[in-house]
């Protein structure tokens, strides 16, 4: 989901980008031009929400683009101003089935 944002980056002044990608821990953030290096914090601002969040990952697209993976540094109720409950749902729902067929090919192979 697209969602502008302003970004603190260390020795820079705040400056525009977007989310390509939201969860409830991160997000994928585009439209920077500074580079930045996994593991440094930065402030994500949107609307009247602040957070820290810490660069997982970071992806030079062309000569004026770059993608950083970013995670929440603390719980946020709902940072995005976005109802991400049904991405949580999902999650959950997958996790349960990864559990259900671990245990079924255990349980075939015993069975064997």
């Amino acid at each position: 989901m697209v969602l502008p944002i302003k970004v603190t980056l260390p020795e820079h002044a705040n400056v525009l980008a977007h989310t390509v990608d939201i969860s409830v821990t991160g997000a994928r953030i585009g439209g920077l031009r500074q580079q930045l290096q996994p593991g440094k914090i930065i402030s994500l601002h949107r609307g009247s929400q602040r957070a820290k969040f810490r660069v997982v990952w970071v992806r030079q697209l062309d000569a004026d683009e770059i993608h950083v993976g970013v995670e929440s540094m603390n719980a946020h109720s709902n940072f995005w101003g976005v109802d991400l409950s049904q991405e949580t749902d999902a999650k959950q729902s997958t996790e349960t089935l990864m559990e259900l067929l671990k245990a079924a090919r255990v349980g075939s192979a015993h069975s064997d």
